[in-house]
């Protein structure tokens, strides 16, 4: 059986999710990538088992995350079920539902057929009663938002969701559905935008409107698909993301000013101790707007190079000034 480390919550920050009592860690494992079924499923268990360890408590997921579809959530129920089985209480799961799952009509967007629907075929696959939390993974322009976020609702009421999540939303539909939400009793928990140095979209008003709404923030892509790593330092790697035609990542991203800039923030890591992901993890935490930051990992030692961000989390005003630069310069 599988024994946790005993110092596992020593070193990773938690904090408050929103007004909520649910704390989160600073880095939450995401299983978009590397946990589908094409997968190993010993290095899968490897680094779910580092991740606890190492004071991960949150693990996040979606419906459709694979591939194939929904197989993710089979590689994490399978971990709940031979390692972690003692230790849910301990644990966060989050899932969602949003984008395409299944054919027709009722397989995808935000209808409260959709919702419940996919909602009991993930317990089903995560071997589980209820989830931490349940996301809308991005509005629906069809279906009234009244609809979407009652769905999230009857979730949390049925004890099949102990919190109600938004992914993708913009400023405007944020606060609508906190304020459905808030009206009909359940408070919104937290939204997941995307997040990094290269695309800085929720600081257009995203970030202040949860401020004051008091919900919580989880950040996606926080390495904006790798890019802000020392694998593109020098260009684009055979067998990297961009070379291998991945759909999110493009080789027409890698450009040679942007190549440019990850070199001086490269510079900037080094100073500070760390390399480019952590300074980028790192970043995206400052200041303490956002709750949490997504990680996916390859392997045990791309987590552990991940986790070793939380050991300097602050900037001074001048670190930050001529990260700004760098920036700004693209």
């Amino acid at each position: 059986m599988y024994l946790p480390s005993a110092d596992r919550y020593s070193a990773m920050p938690y904090r408050r999710t929103g007004r909520s009592g649910l704390l989160l860690p600073a880095l939450s494992l995401g299983l978009w990538h590397n946990f589908g079924g094409d997968r190993n499923p010993e290095d899968q268990g490897r680094i779910l088992r580092r991740a606890f360890d190492l004071g991960i408590t949150h693990f996040d997921l979606a419906n459709n995350y694979g591939p194939p579809p929904g197989s993710a959530e089979v590689t994490m129920g399978r971990a709940l079920k031979t390692d972690f089985a003692h230790l849910r209480d301990e644990i966060v799961i989050s899932t969602k539902a949003g984008y395409g799952m299944w054919d027709g009509p009722y397989g995808e967007w935000g209808s409260r057929k959709y919702l419940r629907s996919s909602l009991d075929q993930s317990l089903t696959r995560l071997g589980l009663d209820y989830v931490d939390i349940f996301y809308s993974h991005r509005p629906d322009p069809e279906t009234p938002l009244e609809e979407t976020m009652g769905a999230l609702d009857t979730a949390v009421r049925q004890g099949k969701a102990l919190y109600a999540g938004i992914s993708n939303y913009s400023p405007e539909q944020t606060r609508e559905a906190a304020r459905i939400l808030r009206e009909i009793g359940t408070p919104l928990l937290i939204h997941q935008p995307r997040y990094s140095m290269l695309d800085r979209r929720p600081e257009e008003g995203l970030l202040t409107a949860l401020d004051e709404l008091g919900t919580g923030s989880i950040a996606y892509s926080p390495l904006e698909q790798g890019i802000l790593s020392d694998r593109y330092l020098r260009g684009i790697p055979e067998g990297s993301r961009a070379a291998g035609g991945s759909p999110f990542l493009t080789p027409d991203a890698v450009t040679p000013e942007l190549v440019r800039r990850l070199g001086a923030l490269d510079q900037v890591a080094k100073e500070r101790g760390q390399t480019l992901a952590q300074l980028a993890l790192a970043w995206v935490l400052r200041g303490g707007r956002v709750t949490s930051a997504v990680v996916g990992a390859s392997s045990v030692a791309q987590l552990e190079s991940s986790v070793g961000a939380v050991a300097n989390l602050e900037f001074g005003d001048e670190e930050l000034a001529r990260i700004e630069e760098i920036l700004a310069a693209g």
